[in-house]
């Protein structure tokens, strides 16, 4: 079963963030609005060269060994890029667009009847939140695992869109073929077997969550989704066609927008790929943030080892120069961890860390 906390939560009053849009467009309620340091800056033209990759699917199916260098550097250096050529019919991406944007749409009492109970990270409302004082994203999320078949809740999936159901079954079953396809050539990239992480995973879990950011009055004071890296193993992002520019990824100091790129999926490395590499491939804190005018809509799959597994760095990466920086563990207690956590940058990955002795 999927991760569920243990005891009950007090999470207050949490506001609908399209409801209050409706109702008064230009209020932001108080927990909403992040202390200075957190609040997103105007960030001036960067240069071109700080655009993620971009790799290109068709040529690594090839193993062409410049676009497997290319996949290398982007996982060593970067922890995201965009994929080209990624295999999935465009009319299968843009039925879940318009399923996902069909639903948010829904009339409020509509959504209710699938809430997220505090604590928990599958169906409507807001993740990720403990306490009655915890400052809110400006967010409203829809989540549902998806496989394997025992992590479902069915009493969260939909009847309305009609045609939800079956749409999610097909787009979740190709993003599956998608996910197994680069961790082969990550696993190539990293001098691997290209099988090596499929025979780890088992049956691997599979979830996927619905972002909708609607305007806000004031960008300047709120987050759309807090600062954090993904426990998965991979992440696959798409983001909506006419969305705002939301998705910004932490490269060094400076928070990096992500220019989407038309018929492109976002990839980015998860805390489990970061312990299995041993550090070499890094999850990456990315965030984010909303706009004056316009709304943003992303459909994310997080796909991650089976519970049973139990993970640790991979033998072949550790060596004198490389010790082991993380501990061997069960992924299904990271899961719960991770879930029962607020978002706080790569803090969460601190109970897979090896603790460095210091001398007296």
């Amino acid at each position: 079963m999927a991760p569920v906390p243990s005891l009950p939560i007090k999470v207050g009053h949490i506001d609908d963030v399209q409801e209050l849009r409706k109702a008064k467009p230009a209020t932001v309620p108080e927990r909403f609005i992040r202390d200075m340091a957190d609040r997103p800056k105007v960030v001036p033209n960067l240069s071109s060269s700080l655009d993620i990759p971009i790799i290109d699917l068709s040529k690594l199916m090839k193993t062409d060994k410049d676009e497997v260098l290319q996949l290398k550097t982007a996982c060593e250096e970067w922890g995201f890029f965009q994929v080209l050529n990624h295999g999935i019919d465009l009319n299968v991406v843009e039925d879940i667009e318009n399923v996902a944007k069909d639903f948010f749409m829904l009339p409020l009492q509509e959504k209710q009847k699938y809430p997220m109970a505090p604590g928990t990270v599958q169906g409507y409302g807001q993740a990720f939140v403990f306490s009655e004082n915890q400052k809110l994203d400006w967010c409203n999320m829809f989540a549902l695992g998806v496989e394997p078949p025992c992590i479902r809740n069915p009493k969260l999936w939909p009847s309305k869109p009609v045609n939800f159901r079956e749409t999610l079954e097909i787009y979740s079953r190709e993003v599956r073929k998608l996910c197994k396809t680069l961790l082969k050539y990550i696993a190539v990239s990293l001098g691997l077997k290209g099988d090596v992480f499929e025979e780890m995973f088992g049956v691997a879990v599979q979830a996927v969550r619905m972002n909708y950011y609607p305007p806000c009055s004031r960008p300047d004071l709120v987050l759309g989704l807090s600062p954090h890296s993904d426990g998965s193993a991979l992440t696959v992002l798409q983001q909506g066609k006419d969305s705002s520019v939301g998705l910004q990824i932490l490269k060094g100091q400076t928070w990096v927008p992500v220019q989407p790129i038309p018929n492109a999926l976002v990839i980015n490395i998860g805390d489990t790929l970061e312990v299995l590499t041993n550090g070499k491939y890094k999850s990456v804190e990315h965030r984010a943030v909303t706009h004056k005018e316009r709304d943003r809509l992303s459909i994310v799959t997080f796909y991650a080892p089976s519970y049973d597994i139990e993970l640790g760095p991979m033998a072949e990466l550790v060596d004198e120069k490389n010790p082991c920086r993380y501990r061997r563990y069960n992924h299904g207690e990271y899961s719960k961890h991770y879930v029962t956590n607020k978002l706080q940058g790569k803090r969460t990955l601190d109970f897979a860390k090896i603790q460095s002795k210091t001398s007296n």
